[in-house]
């Protein structure tokens, strides 16, 4: 059965940083696009980044210039560098990726920005 497990997640001061990493598990022979969401309380989810196997990226216009998303096709990982958060980045964010052509979704982790 494959897996998403996401890592990473904490409580920090505005702008700190945090990096969130997600690996697949399983029984995996392909993995295209992979992403990140967030879910903040009372709000739409939304996404927050993506990346596709040949590394092009989008982001939210929130996160420009601030997250960095990245993977490790080897590692079947992907990674959200997160620095100048604020306390607007607060939510769940959820790991996903479009895993044998069906797109799957990690449990989330909670990252919490305040002082």
């Amino acid at each position: 059965q494959v897996q998403l497990a996401e890592s990473g997640g904490g409580l920090v001061q505005p702008g700190g940083s945090l990096r969130l990493s997600c690996v697949a598990s399983g029984m995996i022979f392909s993995i295209n696009t992979m992403g990140w969401y967030r879910q903040a309380p009372k709000s739409q989810q939304e996404l927050v980044a993506a990346i596709t196997s040949g590394g092009s990226t989008n982001y939210a216009d929130s996160v420009k210039g601030r997250f960095t998303i990245s993977r490790d096709n080897a590692k079947n990982t992907v990674y959200l560098q997160m620095n100048s958060l604020k306390p607007e980045d607060t939510a769940v964010y959820y790991c996903n990726a479009d895993i044998n052509t069906k797109v799957r979704w990690g449990q989330g982790t909670q990252v919490t920005v305040s002082s």
